[in-house]
């Protein structure tokens, strides 16, 4: 019986410690650099990086996109890119920050998960 009661105690603090992790998308690619190719996407538009990092985003599009973040305490103005040009922000804080292109927010969505 004291064995049950330790494995179910352990098996509560791991799940416990989980759920405090940050919510890692399925499909987000551990990655720095987002593309924005000729095709009104974000390319991976999910990603991984570890508190700290400069995530860099590149317009290789004909036409103007923008980086808009849609989560508290991150700049609320659009960071936008005309054809060629690119912009960044560093992520100081664990957690998912979702974002979108302000232009073509139907199609253009993606998110950015910070770890410890």
């Amino acid at each position: 019986m004291k064995l049950r009661s330790s494995f179910a105690l352990i098996t509560l603090v791991i799940s416990a410690a989980v759920g405090c992790a940050p919510a890692a998308s399925a499909s987000a690619v551990p990655t720095s650099q987002v593309n924005l190719p000729k095709s009104y996407r974000f390319d991976p538009p999910d990603i991984t990086v570890p508190s700290g990092t400069t995530v860099s985003w590149t317009n290789n599009d004909n036409f103007p996109h923008s980086v808009q973040f849609l989560d508290g305490g991150l700049p609320t103005e659009p960071l936008t890119m005309q054809p060629g040009q690119g912009t960044q922000f560093t992520f100081s804080t664990a957690g998912t920050y979702h974002y979108q292109c302000s232009i073509h927010p139907q199609s253009m969505k993606g998110s950015v998960v910070v770890t410890p």
